[in-house]
Order: structure tokens, then C-alpha cells, then sequence
């Protein structure tokens, strides 16, 4: 499917949006779900990774084809490793089989797991025999996905010793640890995090316990996006979202001040408010503990005329797609002048915006979502924007809300 994106009519916007819940926090909260039944959550996303994430664990033996969820893959190779008595053969889309499971598996077999590659050494699809996991000690390299590190930590508390995980090197994911230690200690485990150091405490069993997840921040980072190149006076609602999020992205308040973007809270409401333009010639941000909003700024960037220099990107490659550069051939499409590396994206400052440009989104649903808010300034097209259907159903509906002309072609 192909749409085409406009905006004609006036950019000042006043309108309310209803956010899907939280990816991060509806993988998270339904792998502890499993192992301690009668925790119950509210605000499930509704994305293809929670259904993925939901599907998988209600499986005992067989395949588990997770498609393109990253986090599932992660997230489910653990709760199996760790379940005794269930045997599956975890696998997922063509990407997934080319993104590494190697330091996850490595770690899982030091505790004393029975994991086997089914294809090629290091990747998906792998072969998990569940089994009770007795030693309590391993170490991961600090500069990983944060998903292998929340793996290990969510399966923690259902390990007969807890677990004892040893971070080496730089840490460069700590709100992703704190937001699955967040969650473990809001069901009553004892957490324990200093410096390279996390201990995780058993627990057989846990208390009645709701879990409410929080909308989800790196969708909210589009509508920034949007609020940015809109005219002074512009305001968007957001639900559902605290001012005390356990959600790295949550830093989109901060960063988009310096678009003229203010935040206010009230309740389980945001309101994003246009306050002033953006006079800056460009920005420079480290993102390397908020690596998903980066597709998102350096739109904004280029919608806005100014460039960009975002820092500690180094996962963005083995995402979805390569996300560095992906993102280097679509901006470049749409005339913008991109230089990138192995953890960084360079954007010249440009006024020269290209019309009528289609965007490939390489099955990656971040690609078409970030392009999105560029409709505001020019009339663009996306292939494959079914793709954004499997992460945020509503999203171009909700494009539609705020006054974009959303064409089917």
C-alpha cells in the first residue's frame, strides 16, 4: 500500500490524541505475567509485538515465529531457556534471522541453558529446551541492546538463586535496566543496581499486583515532530503518559524545548504546546539512551531547515533494518545532505525540501512513521505504509485527525 501525505490547511493545530500503550512496558509486563499469574495489567499495546509477545508464551512446544519482533525474540529466548519441560524452535522473519542472538545465548548457556542454532552460528532461528536454571552468575558487555540485558533480568526472580549480572565496560542503555527494574520492584522483587553491578533477588511468589502501561513515548516523539514544524499556537494532547515515565524517550520533552516545544502534564495527559520557532542552526544530542527517537530528530531537523549531529547510535544498525542507513538514503531523497558511521548521523542544514518523493520504509514501521510528520512541508509518498499497521494500528488516522490529507494511491 502507498499513501500519499499533504497538509493544506492551517498549521496550527489544536486536537487530542489516544497513544497506543508502550511496547516496551507490554513485552516486559506480559513475560512477568507469565511467570507470576496473578499479576494483571491494564493499557496493553496494541501492536503485533504484544500480540507476537502474547502468542509466544501461551506456547509449550512446536515453532514460535515471531515475524519481525525484536523484542519477543529477545525477551521469549530467555523465558524458554528458563522453563522446564517446554521445547521450541524460536524464529522469525528473514531480518530477524540476520540479527544476532549470539551474546544472549552465550549468557543463557553460562547459566546453564540448552540452546542450539538451527541455521547459522550466532543467529535465529535457535532451538530452546527449557530447563531449571540453578547458577546465578554471568556477565554481558555493558554497550549492548538493552533487550538482551532486560532479558535476563526479567526471567531474574523465577530462577531458583536470583541472578547476579555483571555489566561490562560502558553502560549506554541504563533507562531501558531501569524501567524492567522499575517494573520488578512494582511487583515486589528486590532489585539491587550499582555502577556494573545488578543482583536480582528470587521470588516464588508475588502479591496481587496491576500493572498499568504507560503510553508509548518514542510514538509520542511523531507528534513532537509534528507540533514542531506547525505554527506558534499549535497544541496536541497526548494520553496516556506520566511526568515520572520509566521510559528512556520520555527525553523527547527535554530535547524538543530546544523546537519551541513545551510539555505540560496533567494527570495522564500531555499537552505539547508550539511556544516559539526554533532560531538554532543545528542541534547536537547523544542519544545513545534513546536510540529510537533518532529517526524522528533528524526529520524534524530537516523539515525545520537546520542540521544535526545525533551520537550513540551504534544499535540503530541491527533494528528492523539498518536504520543509519536507511535513514542516510531517504533524507537524501528528499534533498538533504547526510553523512553517517557505525554510531552517528550527520544532517547539513538545508532549505531545499524535494516534492513528491516516495519514501521506502523496509518493512520497518519507525521509517514510515518518522517520514510522516514531512507531509506538513511538502506532499510525500510512502511505500509500504501497511507496515506501520503491525506497531500503531491508528496511526494514519490519526495523521488524518490533525488535519493531514492521508490518499490511498
Amino acid at each position: 500500500m502507498k499513501l500519499k501525505l499533504s497538509f493544506s490547511q492551517s498549521k496550527k493545530i489544536d486536537k487530542s490524541i489516544a497513544v497506543t500503550g508502550s511496547k516496551s512496558e507490554t513485552n516486559r509486563s506480559l513475560l512477568l505475567q507469565a511467570l507470576f499469574p496473578n499479576v494483571t495489567i491494564k493499557n496493553l499495546s496494541n501492536s503485533d509485538d504484544g500480540q507476537v509477545m502474547q502468542k509466544g508464551l501461551a506456547t509449550s512446544h512446536g515453532v514460535v515465529d515471531i515475524h519481525h519482533a525484536g523484542t519477543a525474540m529477545r525477551f521469549l529466548t530467555a523465558y524458554f531457556a528458563s522453563q522446564e519441560g517446554k521445547e521450541v524452535v524460536l524464529t522469525g522473519s528473514q531480518r530477524m534471522q540476520e540479527r544476532p542472538i549470539k551474546v544472549l545465548v552465550d549468557a543463557l548457556r553460562d547459566l546453564g541453558a540448552e540452546i542450539t542454532y538451527e541455521k547459522n552460528e550466532g543467529y535465529p532461528p535457535i532451538k530452546i529446551t527449557g530447563k531449571t536454571l540453578t547458577k546465578s552468575r554471568v556477565s554481558l558487555p555493558a554497550n549492548i541492546s538493552s533487550q538482551y540485558i532486560s532479558a535476563l533480568l526479567l526471567i531474574a526472580p523465577s530462577l531458583a538463586n536470583g541472578l547476579e549480572l555483571e555489566l561490562v565496560g560502558k553502560i549506554t542503555s541504563v533507562p531501558y535496566i531501569k524501567m524492567t527494574l522499575g517494573l520488578l520492584e512494582q511487583i515486589g522483587v528486590e532489585t539491587k543496581f550499582e555502577g556494573n553491578h545488578i543482583q536480582i533477588a528470587p521470588k516464588e511468589n508475588v502479591e496481587d499486583t496491576t500493572l498499568v502501561v504507560e503510553s508509548d513515548w518514542s510514538s509520542a516523539s511523531y507528534f513532537y515532530s509534528i507540533a514542531a514544524l506547525c505554527d506558534v499556537g499549535t497544541k496536541i494532547q497526548l494520553s496516556a503518559y506520566m511526568e515520572n515515565s520509566l521510559q528512556g524517550d520520555s527525553v523527547l520533552a527535554q530535547i524538543y524545548q530546544d523546537f519551541g516545544v513545551k510539555t505540560s502534564y496533567s494527570d495522564t495527559r500531555i499537552t505539547l504546546e508550539k511556544v516559539q520557532e526554533c532560531n538554532l542552526e543545528t542541534v547536537n544530542y547523544d542519544l545513545a539512551n534513546a536510540p529510537d527517537i533518532a529517526q524522528t530528530i533528524s526529520v524534524t531537523c530537516f523539515g525545520l531547515g537546520m542540521g544535526c549531529h545525533l551520537t550513540g547510535l551504534h544499535t540503530l544498525p541491527i533494528k528492523e533494518t539498518d536504520r543509519l542507513g536507511a535513514m542516510k538514503t531517504e533524507l537524501e531523497k528528499v534533498g538533504a545532505k547526510v553523512a553517517i558511521d557505525h554510531e552517528s548521523l550527520t544532517l547539513e542544514p538545508s532549505q531545499n525540501i524535494i516534492s513528491d518523493v516516495a519514501i521506502d520504509t523496509y518493512h520497518d514501521h519507525r521509517m514510515a512513521m518518522a517520514f510522516g510528520p514531512l507531509g506538513m512541508k511538502t506532499t510525500l509518498l510512502v511505500n509500504e505504509a501497511e507496515v506501520v499497521s503491525k506497531s500503531y494500528p491508528d496511526y494514519w488516522k490519526d495523521l488524518a485527525t490533525l488535519g493531514f490529507s492521508v490518499d490511498t494511491l
